[in-house]
């Protein structure tokens, strides 16, 4: 099951449900699905083979400062530890934020992520 654990007074993902390699985010970005929406880009890739889910977060200095990367990428984790437990299959998920992304609300970004998630078919209703 996808938990954020606290750690040191922090909130982060539990390292095995995080993507570490670089190439894991090049596999699933270049062979994976994608659907684009307004303050996000998620990509998808079945894998059988996984144990679980795997994340990754992707945030370009063109959308903040380190502050600002940091808040939208643990609202990022927040939002996949809350639904990915009901979803089905084992999958490489990159998400990946957009230079509009600080202005959304967490109910926005949340809102966007389970809109793009749905139309990839990653989340059922």
């Amino acid at each position: 099951m996808l938990t954020i654990r606290a750690n040191k007074g922090t909130m982060r993902l539990q390292r095995k449900f995080s993507m570490t390699r670089h190439a894991e985010f090049t596999r699933t970005r270049n062979h994976g699905k994608a659907k684009a929406g307004r303050f996000l880009v998620l990509s998808y890739l079945e894998d059988i083979e996984l144990p679980h889910h795997k994340l990754g977060v992707i945030v370009t200095r063109k959308v903040g400062n380190a502050v600002t990367r940091n808040l939208l990428r643990r609202r990022i984790h927040a939002i996949c530890a809350k639904h990915l437990p009901s979803a089905d299959g084992k999958k490489y998920l990159v998400t990946v934020l957009r230079w509009r992304a600080p202005e959304a609300t967490f109910s926005e970004l949340e809102t966007d992520w389970l809109k793009q998630a749905r139309r990839l078919g990653i989340l059922v209703a």
